[in-house]
């Protein structure tokens, strides 16, 4: 308990003390964020805003990740998870730092984005499977919970796939101030618990890492939470693709190594939504040539109707905390039902 409270705390403190600094550097170098022709119109006015800001995120959650393990040791896991963690951020960081030198909303092109990012999440899944062994069940909230195995290959496919999509789920939220940033802490707290109670009952989950996880997790609470105090309506600072990428990526390394795969859609509910409002969107235009929403993702949507920016912002929190709260239920009802007592 104690080094997920340092994790926590370093990484909160590390966010709050170094996105002003953050700040500052990105105003004198004049790296602003450039706005979509094509989005709301009250967006407009944000252009010029630092971005980037998803470095300051990045940065906490590794010291706090680190000053955690001053007296414990390091994990393979661990280490392969936040190694992941970085390269998805450094996929962002270049799709930030070519919109800003090329003063344009598109940085990467689509192709070399998604390259970037299968690269990443097939560099994890390969180690994973050949060096951290990784359990190749198929799992809902225990590496057994379903009995189906997917064999190395099946592993490493459904891994990429999750990291691929949840590193765009989490891109496609980070539309409003706070947005992302906020949401994201809720679901670290999910990956917080379940692996504490990982480590309390390993007879029943067999996670030799659960408390690495635990604490990598916590280490991003902190950061998001500190990124927010700066990140929170009107936004001083954006954390562009380098933070949203990073932290997509950190989801979905977490769901696979703590073995809740299948339980990732209920974590991350509100990054589904969002990513489903943009595929319903597309279809329905391109079978129909009609929308279903003003404009996806759907927190766009609410604003077209009339919903103030923060009224989105803050009524989509609680949805992350409905879902974070719906997915440790989920959890807590299994571990009860297979003898669990607290």
């Amino acid at each position: 308990m104690i080094s997920l409270l340092i994790a926590g705390g370093a990484g909160l403190l590390v966010a709050i003390l170094f996105t002003p600094l953050l700040i500052s550097e990105l105003r004198v170098r004049g790296i602003g964020q450039q706005i979509r022709e094509d989005g709301p119109a009250g967006h407009f006015s944000k252009a010029g805003t630092p971005t980037m800001g998803g470095l300051a995120i990045m940065l906490a959650g590794v010291v706090g990740y680190g000053v955690a393990h001053v007296a414990n040791a390091f994990t393979t896991r661990g280490l392969a998870g936040m190694l992941t963690i970085c390269a998805a951020a450094l996929v962002g960081f270049l799709d930030d730092w070519l919109k800003v030198t090329r003063q344009r909303s598109l940085g990467l092109n689509k192709r070399a984005k998604i390259l970037g990012q299968l690269a990443v999440a097939l560099a994890f899944a390969v180690v994973a499977v050949t060096w951290l062994k990784v359990d190749t069940h198929l799992s809902f909230t225990r590496f057994d919970s379903l009995g189906l195995q997917l064999g190395k290959v099946g592993w490493v496919v459904m891994a990429v796939l999750f990291i691929v999509g949840s590193t765009n789920a989490v891109n496609l939220t980070d539309g409003l101030d706070g947005l992302a940033s906020g949401s994201s802490a809720f679901t670290f707290v999910a990956f917080t618990v379940i692996g504490f109670y990982q480590l309390r009952h390993v007879a029943l989950y067999r996670n030799p890492a659960a408390l690495d996880e635990a604490v990598m997790s916590a280490a991003m609470i902190g950061a998001c939470a500190g990124f927010l105090w700066w990140n929170a309506a009107p936004a001083r600072i954006f954390m562009g693709d380098t933070g949203s990428l990073g932290i997509g990526a950190a989801v979905a390394v977490l769901a696979l190594l703590e073995n809740v795969d299948l339980l990732l859609p209920i974590i991350g509910g509100l990054y589904v939504l969002e990513t489903v409002s943009v595929i319903v969107q597309v279809a329905s235009f391109r079978m129909f040539g009609r929308r279903v929403f003003r404009m996806a993702p759907v927190h766009h949507h609410f604003e077209l109707t009339g919903w103030p920016e923060t009224t989105v912002i803050v009524r989509f929190w609680i949805l992350a905390g409905l879902f974070t709260a719906l997915s440790l239920g989920v959890f807590y009802a299994d571990f009860l039902a297979h003898g669990g007592t607290g």
